[in-house]
């Protein structure tokens, strides 16, 4: 067995990872980050999805919003993002000929939208609830880079106990039904609560309240934001950057087993192998990007069953000839598909399909939000399909919880979702999508659908969570232990030298970056 020693050996080469690499390697210590796949950037990547076709589609994360700009300084990072216009658009379930246009530039439109929809009123309630969403996101936003405070320091933070109350001790659904009226409305805002995360919006967990306050606090604005170049041009400068201060970068490195220290200052112990060589690399800081479930499996533990995550997600990619017509005459294409296009997701639908995928049934009405990726940055196309009006689309179908598959039924869940998806989608269309679908090279549709054990497979998303778990709280609960740079940054395992250093990490999630900056910080702390 070939041997090796390293300052930092981080385990898996997402985001995260390259993040923390790219910090660490700055100090000059060694870094080596090992990678499984043949490529960077984990679920952060562009990809041609489609056989000949010249676009490159970002295939599994899509937009940006809790990558901090701190960390694109720290680190010189050439990432340009756009801000898209119109924050959503939603039609009417039962009358696609109608539909809520948010227009982030034009408040008497958006009123007037909310006025031909019914829901006139829930304009000022619109207003209303967001206004306390930026009070939460200007106080707490600046701390996720920050080691942890308590839940009472963060409340002092916060500044306004109602809204402390309203959002974070009390399920979200309160808040919603007591500002906002409408079906339409209300459903708007409570899907934020619900990217990844089963829950119902008075669900006694609070995950749907932790899964929202991350969706509403990104740069103290919320706003979700489109990578030009792709969620690749993310990651690769990222990259580019752990390159140049001078981390090891090994991709198709499958780690076999991690041996942790007895104690402090000892050194663990990695294994991979890579091209049929076994390596074991000693060193005295282990960063792990991969879940905490894989970690411990990697540890030679056996982790409870009970607590292996689980996403509630179907992801699907479509590449058009053109935007589709819509069945509402007074919104364009361009307008519908330039924010985030709401489907089937009424306040009221989005609990028949929580209910309807708790019982193990795919969604009768699958609720969907759309979002175009190429028209804000046509870069990802090439330049005949730019020039033909050629258009991508990413879909992200809401619960569809992971318990839904197998390894017998995954083919078949697959393709019951895509069907769902698109059967969704030509409710609110005056065309069928499948009209308006290009072709690859081998004349099949443009449609690539991901079920969460298709992301399990591809990314080693465990369950295909793709937070690696349930999301917890930017902060610690009062007398909790933080005694070491490890739990003051919110990465410590039980293991000495061991860190968390992805979205598994506490305020993981997301592409982000924060994992890996707050791992990186912890250990330059401990020395």
């Amino acid at each position: 067995m070939s041997k090796e020693a390293y300052d930092v050996v981080i385990v898996g080469g997402g985001h995260n990872g390259l993040t923390a690499a790219a910090y660490l390697a700055k100090t000059g210590r060694s870094v080596l980050v090992l990678e499984k796949s043949d490529h960077l950037g984990g679920a952060a990547i562009s990809a041609q999805a489609f056989e000949g076709v010249d676009a490159r589609l970002s295939r599994y994360s899509y937009l940006v919003s809790l990558l901090p700009q701190k960390i694109i300084e720290d680190l010189g990072l050439d990432v340009k993002l756009i801000r898209r216009r119109y924050s959503s658009y939603t039609p009417v379930p039962d009358n696609p000929e109608v539909g809520l246009l948010v227009d982030n530039q034009d408040s008497a439109a958006t009123a007037s939208s909310f006025s031909r929809i019914g829901e006139a009123e829930d304009a000022a309630g619109f207003e209303k609830f967001y206004a306390k969403t930026i009070t939460l996101a200007k106080a707490l936003w600046p701390s996720v880079t920050e080691p942890l405070v308590t839940r009472s320091e963060a409340k002092a933070i916060v500044g306004d106990d109602a809204v402390w109350d309203e959002f974070i001790e009390r399920p979200l659904g309160e808040v919603i039904e007591r500002d906002i009226q409408g079906e339409i409305a209300r459903g708007v805002v409570y899907t934020d609560g619900i990217i990844g995360t089963f829950s119902a919006p008075h669900d006694a967990s609070l995950d749907q309240n932790r899964c929202f306050l991350y969706h509403v606090i990104g740069g103290t604005t919320g706003d979700w934001d489109v990578p030009v170049g792709g969620m690749g041009a993310v990651s690769g400068e990222i990259a580019r950057a752990a390159r140049v201060a001078g981390a090891t970068l090994v991709t198709e490195a499958e780690v076999t087993a991690i041996a942790p220290a007895e104690k402090a200052g000892e050194a663990a112990s990695v294994f991979y192998s890579k091209d049929g060589v076994a390596t074991e690399v000693t060193t005295p800081w282990v960063l792990s990007n991969v879940s905490p479930w894989v970690l411990s499996e990697l540890l030679g533990e056996t982790p409870e069953s009970t607590s292996r995550p689980e996403g509630a997600q179907v992801k699907v990619n479509l590449l058009l000839k053109r935007l589709p017509k819509l069945a509402d005459p007074n919104v364009t294409p361009e307008q519908a598909f330039g924010g985030t296009f709401h489907i089937n997701e009424s306040y009221s639908q989005l609990q028949t399909a929580f209910d309807e995928a708790a019982s193990g049934k795919v969604p009768s009405t699958l609720p969907c939000e759309i979002y175009c990726h190429s028209l804000s940055d046509p870069s990802i196309l090439g330049p005949e399909l730019r020039a033909s009006g050629a258009q991508t689309l990413t879909v992200f179908g809401i619960h569809a919880p992971h318990s839904l598959v197998n390894r017998e039924n995954n083919d078949a869940v697959r393709a019951e979702l895509q069907a769902a998806v698109l059967r969704s989608l030509n409710s609110v269309l005056a065309e069928p999508i499948e009209d308006v679908l290009l072709r690859d090279a081998n004349g099949d549709l443009c449609v690539e659908t991901k079920t969460t054990l298709d992301l399990e497979d591809a990314l080693n998303l465990t369950g295909g969570n793709i937070f690696h778990g349930l999301l917890s709280w930017p902060w610690v609960e009062d007398g909790d232990d933080l005694s070491t740079p490890a739990k003051r940054w919110g990465v410590a395992t039980e293991y000495p030298g061991v860190l968390l250093c992805g979205s598994g990490a506490r305020r993981g999630g997301a592409v982000s970056g924060i994992g890996g900056h707050n791992a990186a910080m912890a250990v330059l702390e401990s020395n």
